[in-house]
């Protein structure tokens, strides 16, 4: 679905005007006319926002598909070579090997130290992320997975 699409979807299953969504995000609404016309985009942080307002996941935002994802750092588990491994040494559906092994995490960490992980790792090489996207990105993603849902960012987890 195109993000203008998705734009008004979020605005009428939220029984909001034009005018009441610009408000919740602090913009105007001609703003959010121009997005829902396809004439702009929001910008990534105004995307972070609306993500978490309307709790909407962002991957339905950047048009991205939506696939399981590892749920302590994020990456697209399309392999099951990234797996990681349950107590009795199953494949694990739910994390890649680098976050889970033998039912448990490797390592104890915050929400914060696992956003500059991922950042650090989205912007080697010739990533298609500057470092505020990929910022931006990560702490929008990570309260939604199951590992730091209801955490605090300080919080290790």
């Amino acid at each position: 679905m195109a993000i203008k699409d998705t734009l008004i979807s979020i605005r009428e299953q939220n029984g909001l005007t034009q005018s009441e969504m610009a408000e919740r995000l602090f913009v105007t609404r001609q703003a959010v006319s121009r997005w829902e016309c396809g004439d702009t985009q929001p910008g990534i942080d105004t995307l972070k926002l609306i993500a978490t307002t309307f709790h909407v996941p962002i991957e339905a935002l950047l048009e991205l598909p939506m696939q399981s994802v590892c749920q302590s750092c994020g990456m697209p588990l399309s392999d099951p070579g990234l797996l990681g491994t349950e107590a009795d040494g199953s494949p694990s559906e739910q994390h890649c090997k680098w976050c889970y092994a033998d039912g448990g995490y490797l390592g104890a960490c915050t929400m914060e130290d696992m956003v500059n992980i991922c950042v650090e790792n989205m912007t080697k090489t010739e990533a298609p992320f500057t470092e505020a996207e990929a910022r931006a990105y990560m702490e929008t993603l990570l309260p939604q997975l199951d590992r730091w849902k209801g955490a605090a960012p300080t919080e290790a987890r």
